[in-house]
Formats: C-alpha cells, sequence, structure tokens
C-alpha cells in the first residue's frame, strides 16, 4: 500500500536524522491510511479504515476521514468523535454507504484537526 510505504520511509528519515543528528526540514504530521477494508451488505457497502497519527489529545488528533470518487467528489464522510492516543493505530467504519452506479475505485482521505484534509488519498479498488 502507497502510504504504508510512505509513512516507512518517513520514520526511517526521522531515525536516520536522530541517529547523525542532521537537521530535517518540518514534516507534515498527517494521519496515515495504513488498510482499507470493504463489505458489501444489502444495496450499500461498509467501509473500514484503520489509521495511524500521534494524536497528542483534544488540541491534535486524526478527527475524521471521506470517501472520494476519482474526481475527488466527496462520497461519504465518518466524523471520529474523540482522540485515539492510546489507541493506535484503529480502525472505524462507515456502514450504508451507497456507491455511484459505476464505481470502480475509491479513494480514502484522513482529516486532522490541526493540518486539515492530508494530501495523500489511498486507492481502493471495488471487488463487485
Amino acid at each position: 500500500m502507497r502510504t504504508s510505504l510512505i509513512h516507512f520511509l518517513r520514520q526511517a528519515c526521522l531515525t536516520a536524522a536522530a541517529i547523525t543528528g542532521v537537521a530535517l526540514p518540518a514534516m507534515a504530521d498527517g494521519p496515515v491510511v495504513e488498510d482499507v477494508q470493504m463489505e458489501k451488505t444489502g444495496m450499500g457497502w461498509r467501509v473500514s479504515v484503520t489509521l495511524s497519527h500521534d494524536d497528542t489529545g483534544w488540541d491534535h488528533f486524526a478527527d475524521s476521514w471521506r470517501i472520494e470518487d476519482a474526481e475527488g467528489k466527496v462520497i461519504a464522510v465518518r466524523k471520529l468523535m474523540h482522540p485515539h492516543v492510546d489507541e493506535q493505530p484503529f480502525t472505524r467504519s462507515l456502514s450504508s454507504v451507497v456507491l455511484p452506479d459505476g464505481t470502480r475505485e475509491i479513494f480514502v482521505r484522513a482529516h486532522c484537526s490541526k493540518g486539515g484534509w492530508h494530501d495523500e488519498t489511498t486507492r481502493v479498488k471495488i471487488a463487485r
């Protein structure tokens, strides 16, 4: 998964910088979509998203994720109601998601209370 590689590389850079003492430019603390699972349920879908983020408390936490189509149109949003400081990574689901006819892939984007919508999306192919 692309975002897992990005997360791994970010951690590797931080570790190398700590060992060598080399200063790095500021890096975004955006939430990372670690996994997406989809299950067909009746006319809709149950979408389960696993996120990781360095939640510090109510002032800075991953507070939602959304499903977008290939053009970036928002299909559904899952609000996260509290920080997950001691539960990382964590998985939350959204049920009864209705995808437009012909949808063959979706993109999941996470949101942080400080940084807003993360630039990275995770592409998920739809198995019908």
